[in-house]
């Protein structure tokens, strides 16, 4: 039954009634096209399209856009409703063309204001438009006829796009309950009848349209179910560009439509042969062009940007100076037709001409840093221009790439064992008869609702996460993605959020990736605060599934809030560890001081050491443990100008560095017995053997 869908068949019906021929009141400029007006002259006095204007060109453009995209399978019934139904064209094949709408709407002319408005309905078109749906276009009876005694597969859908001024919304709710029984009477006669065919599911969009400045007496609705049958949504609009906006998205959303607008298009001025000037071209497509920006997640770098109020979305692609006639260089991947969305500006105009000719235009990502990526061509092909995707990643027919060439690029972190832990709690076997789920699910229904709850919040990357790589979050991060929890899972949840609140009040340091960062990578309470972050983001998307997981977010909540007093404490840790660095590094005067005496003892040390030197005694005096002669006697150079003048920042800085860093340690032997910096090896074997140690450390008698 899915065979055709609702996109197969549009039927378009507008309202031709009097009051359609009432002016839009968007008023058009018409002085601005003369270049040169003589002294004296008149400016032109601006105009303004009427309703039913405005409802054509729009409607016009909608089935424009369809027909350049879809030439063949997507079909357009035009109707036009006043006191009685005029049907323009039909679903064969050669009726289905701008063109000869346009003719027959020009037959039809504009609405007679002098009309009696009670004569003229909307309704006639509409009850047309459901009959319409039930004709067999030539598609539909190909596909019966092929399908023999399966034809009843081929099912009938089609959509209603009415364009009318309504009264109110009681009048939208009438025009409803009309549709809905002509679909039910259009159904009896379908069933008797060979060519007809029932009405599976229809779908009415009610487009209310009103003058600039005037208030909308009809609310605008989202898609409503009205019957099985019947679907209804209604749109207020006021005339002129507002309409052809709406238009503009609707045709994007009825036919899996996408816009790409091209940027920094090179074109000569008309006024100034010598210059040129980028401008923009915005196009339309199948949505499928898109699908590698969606499947990597790189809409961000192709330039994703939104307007109209945030109604309309278009991927910006730079224009890439074209080399080449031959698209034959390229690897493709897909090819979509293409229709510009303003067709008779100038930079569209100049752009088809240029393809049609029969030249091509690489397109490229705009990136701020790093190579351009080429992902997309423009080139026609028998007078149509079509949208190329190029294979901008790794090819299809290349060799399998490696688990350090990912869709991120080189990236080597990848958290390949826990995939491999995912991988078998995830395993499908099969499933016995026998065995019966109390929730009535199919297995195959379980194991994908289990599947997305695993992978909910899982990332991929070993430097994305924290908490993955803490062994202490493990007992938590297993059970919270479970279906249900006992009151033992969610006390071992909470002394798992205990055990965090204990770490973070211990400062234990946490697996915080420094990745791509300088220096020493964030701070400790920065470090918990990414945690406890990630922490919340797993917990609250399972948190909707029963109360016993919202309980365990409620506890992760409750221990982030600390307790004024320990906010507070922690304040002052963080003020007492300011001031120090501040300390550090201008240079206190307690600190100078201290590093001054530190300065005049180790002096006083060296200068013992020089003349001990001198005189090399068998059992020298061992210096301080606190001393260590190597790093001192890097300096030995210096002391005589330091013991006559004063000492350097970096001399006393140095210094207290020194000393701190020798207390922290116990002081090495051979160090501590060393006579200038030299001990003897082997002594014992000496004392014990009388044996003679040579320099090479084997003895001899």
């Amino acid at each position: 039954m899915k065979m055709f869908s609702v996109a197969h068949k549009t039927v378009f019906v507008v309202d031709h009634c009097p009051y359609m021929a009432e002016s839009s009141r968007q008023q058009v400029e018409c002085d601005v096209l003369t270049k040169s007006r003589g002294h004296g002259v008149i400016p032109l006095a601006p105009v303004s399209k009427s309703l039913w204007t405005c409802a054509v060109e729009c409607s016009m453009e909608y089935c424009r856009i369809l027909y350049d995209i879809y030439p063949k399978d997507k079909l357009i019934n035009y109707i036009v409703s006043d006191s009685e139904f005029h049907i323009l064209n039909s679903w064969r094949q050669e009726d289905q063309s701008t063109h000869e709408l346009m003719s027959a709407l020009a037959a039809v002319g504009p609405p007679n204001p002098r009309e009696d408005p009670e004569c003229c309905s909307i309704l006639h078109g509409l009850v047309s438009a459901v009959e319409s749906l039930c004709k067999i276009t030539e598609l539909q009876h190909e596909r019966r006829t092929s399908l023999m005694d399966t034809a009843e597969r081929v099912a009938n859908r089609g959509r209603i796009i009415c364009l009318t001024n309504a009264k109110s919304d009681t009048h939208v709710r009438m025009l409803e309950d009309c549709i809905q029984e002509t679909i039910l009477e259009q159904n009896k006669l379908a069933a008797g009848s060979d060519r007809l065919m029932a009405i599976q599911q229809c779908d009415l969009v009610l487009i209310h349209i009103h003058p600039q400045g005037e208030d909308a007496l009809v609310s605008d609705r989202p898609k409503k179910e009205i019957s099985p049958l019947l679907t209804s949504e209604v749109h207020s609009v006021r005339a002129g560009r507002h309409l052809a906006t709406k238009l503009n998205i609707l045709v994007q959303q009825h036919f899996d439509l996408a816009s790409t607008t091209i940027t920094n298009i090179p074109m000569k001025e008309e006024q100034h042969a010598n210059t040129s000037a980028n401008y923009d071209v915005e196009l339309l497509h199948h949505r499928d062009a898109h699908l590698e920006f969606f499947k990597s997640g790189d809409l961000h770098m192709a330039g994703t940007s939104t307007r109209e109020n945030g109604l309309k979305e278009t991927i910006t692609l730079k224009w890439c100076t074209p080399r080449t006639n031959s698209i034959e260089l390229h690897y493709c991947t897909g090819a979509y037709r293409i229709s510009p969305t303003d067709v008779n500006s100038r930079p569209s105009s100049c752009l088809t001409n240029f393809l049609l000719n029969g030249r091509s235009v690489l397109l490229e990502q705009p990136r701020k840093s790093g190579s351009k990526v080429i992902s997309h061509m423009l080139s026609s092909h028998g007078g149509e221009i079509f949208l190329h995707v190029l294979n901008s990643n790794r090819s299809t027919l290349e060799d399998p790439p490696s688990i350090s060439e990912g869709c991120g690029g080189r990236v080597t972190d990848y958290r390949i064992t826990d995939f491999g832990e995912f991988m078998r709690e995830n395993r499908l076997t099969p499933v016995s008869e026998s065995s019966h789920d109390p929730s009535g699910k199919l297995p195959v229904e379980r194991a994908k609702a289990q599947l997305e709850r695993y992978t909910r919040y899982w990332p991929m990357i070993i430097s994305q996460t924290t908490i993955f790589n803490m062994q202490a979050v493990v007992p938590l991060a297993n059970l919270i993605v479970k279906e249900t929890l006992s009151e033992e899972d969610v006390l071992t949840c909470q002394k798992t959020v205990y055990n965090l609140v204990d770490m973070e009040r211990k400062n234990d340091p946490l697996p915080i990736s420094t990745v791509g960062s300088r220096g020493k990578g964030p701070k400790r309470d920065e470090q918990y605060r990414i945690m406890w972050n990630e922490l919340e983001t797993l917990v609250k998307t399972h948190a909707g599934a029963t109360d016993r997981h919202q309980r365990v977010l409620d506890c992760i909540i409750a221990c982030r809030s600390k307790p004024p007093e320990e906010e507070e404490k922690k304040k002052r840790g963080r003020k007492r560890e300011e001031r120090e660095d501040k300390t550090e590094k201008n240079g206190s005067k307690d600190t100078e001081d201290k590093s001054w005496q530190d300065t005049e003892r180790l002096k006083g040390l060296l200068d013992k050491e020089d003349q001990e030197s001198e005189v090399i005694k068998d059992s020298p005096d061992s210096p301080e443990p606190a001393i260590k002669k190597p790093r001192l006697s890097t300096e030995d150079v210096q002391l005589p100008e330091r013991a006559k003048g004063p000492v350097s920042l970096l001399a006393m800085w140095t210094n207290r560095i020194t000393v701190a860093n020798s207390r922290k340690h116990q002081e090495f032997v051979g160090r501590v017995s060393s006579v200038n910096n030299k001990f003897e090896l082997y002594q014992q074997l000496k004392e014990e053997n009388g044996m003679e140690v040579h320099e090479n450390g084997k003895a001899s008698r």
